[in-house]
């Protein structure tokens, strides 16, 4: 029970890898290209089963991930909701909304805390810990759905608007607050379709503006942010939303 596995060792795998070494487990990799029902058979109890594959990758890992391991998911992609998991039948899942960035050759720069929910949530947190990367826990639930959308206003938000506004976070909302806004509220209006609940706009834009205070000079747009803007237009149209400001930059 001392066993982690950790499927996909990138960038945001190798930190958590270390950090669940740091806390004295053992660390099964499960690589691209490995059979899962193979080292599920060599390792049929593990505490926890970290999912770190990207999130196109998310839901084959788990359609395919073996039956022993699915009370044992931790999941930490971005954009991520319940309809994800619960898709595939996962009831409780351990989730962690992943605040740190982690780029090839630089060490893990947190934002903010990273919250965690579920049954593993402890141990992400301990491990976390240990190689100084600030965690706590929320409980399951409604604390966890806000945090998940929490998350995605923020990397919504600066991507999307980022590609008209390039630049920094700080300088999206110091000199573009007014456009920032409306995409965070078309961005917001996506959620709550997508969740079937009406959030707290007010509370989620300061969430949004403390991860800012976190790193200010975190650049607004990255390789993702044009696919980001497509697949929350796919959203929009399914939900029969209007999102103007976001059309306007699908060109």
């Amino acid at each position: 029970m001392n066993e982690v596995v950790v499927i996909g060792l990138g960038q945001l795998g190798r930190v958590f890898a270390g950090g669940l070494l740091r806390a004295g487990r053992t660390v099964v990799p499960v690589n691209r290209g490995d059979d899962m029902a193979a080292v599920a058979q060599r390792h049929p109890a593990p505490e926890l089963v970290l999912i770190a594959v990207a999130e196109a990758d998310l839901h084959a890992i788990l359609a395919a991930l073996p039956d022993a391991w699915k009370p044992r998911a931790a999941l930490i992609q971005n954009e991520l909701l319940p309809r994800d998991w619960e898709a595939h039948g996962y009831a409780d899942p351990t989730v962690i909304s992943v605040w740190f960035e982690k780029k090839k050759g630089t060490d893990a720069k947190p934002l903010i805390a990273s919250p965690a929910a579920g049954p593993g949530a402890a141990l992400l947190c301990q491990a976390l810990a240990a190689i100084d990367l600030p965690c706590r826990e929320v409980s399951p639930g409604g604390a966890l759905l806000f945090e998940l959308v929490r998350k995605n206003v923020y990397i919504l938000t600066t991507n999307i608007a980022g590609l008209k506004t390039g630049g920094t976070v700080s300088q999206l909302w110091a000199q573009h607050e007014t456009f920032a806004r409306q995409v965070a509220n078309e961005v917001m209006d996506i959620q709550d379709a997508l969740t079937g609940v009406v959030h707290d706009r007010n509370a989620l834009i300061a969430g949004m503006l403390e991860a800012f205070d976190g790193d200010p000079d975190h650049g607004c747009t990255g390789r993702s942010a044009p696919a980001r803007l497509a697949r929350a237009l796919q959203h929009a149209d399914a939900f029969g939303l209007g999102v103007p400001a976001l059309r306007s930059l699908a060109g």
